[in-house]
């Protein structure tokens, strides 16, 4: 979801700071070039020292709250649609619903706030998602695309995973998934080193168009 349909980096950032406020140490910078695509838990335990489980979902939704509410302050530009997505939500948009959907959202965030990000930009939430809170273990783990296609009905090597963070990649293809990167938050290089199928700058560069056996993708290259 983040990275590859909406861009919320400017609540990321605002929430980040004002965790600072909590925990001093942590460095903001150093977090934001490697926190990407990985589950709000597992970023709080790493970086900021939280180990207790009620603690942890305390402050992950704390977290997640504050995504949404400091993304437009300060002149910020809240969260947004990333390009090219209006365009293959428009397509694809109808063929989410159960029993059998053509697409899902495989997230790191939880649930209350994806449903939030979601509704922002106008996109319907597909009755197949996966949330942070619906498996054990999160990217670059394989669990949530495993889900994500038992959900649909498909085995994982029937999908193609469309991630911008390295560890979501690496989660696509140990599923068994093919995998295609945007370069929407990460640099090349760390993209690269996930070791996609396809990458491409943004969704701009990829058209998806409903068929009888699925979705088909056309990805233009330089």
């Amino acid at each position: 979801m983040d990275g590859t349909l909406v861009d919320s980096t400017a609540g990321v950032v605002g929430a980040w700071e004002e965790f600072k406020k909590t925990y001093p140490d942590i460095d903001v910078d150093d977090i934001l070039s490697s926190a990407h695509g990985v589950r709000t838990v597992e970023n709080l335990r790493k970086y900021c020292g939280v180990t207790d489980p009620d603690e942890l979902e305390r402050e992950a939704e704390r977290f997640e709250q504050a995504i949404v509410s400091s993304s437009k302050l300060e002149g910020r530009q809240g969260i947004i649609m990333l390009p090219g997505v209006r365009e293959i939500y428009a397509e694809l948009g109808p063929y989410a619903k159960l029993p059998k959907p053509r697409w899902t959202v495989c997230t790191s965030a939880t649930r209350i706030y994806a449903t939030a990000a979601l509704a922002t930009v106008g996109i319907e939430q597909p009755e197949a998602i996966v949330f942070a809170e619906d498996v054990e273990n999160g990217k670059p783990a394989p669990d949530p695309y495993l889900l994500g296609a038992k959900r649909c009905g498909v085995s994982p090597e029937n999908c193609l995973v469309v991630e911008d963070a390295p560890a979501g990649v690496r989660s696509g293809n140990s599923a068994g998934c093919k995998t295609l990167a945007l370069l929407t938050t990460h640099s090349r290089e760390q993209v690269e080193a996930a070791q996609p199928t396809f990458l491409v700058k943004d969704l701009s560069s990829v058209t998806m168009k409903i068929d009888d056996t699925g979705v088909l993708v056309t990805i233009e290259t330089p």
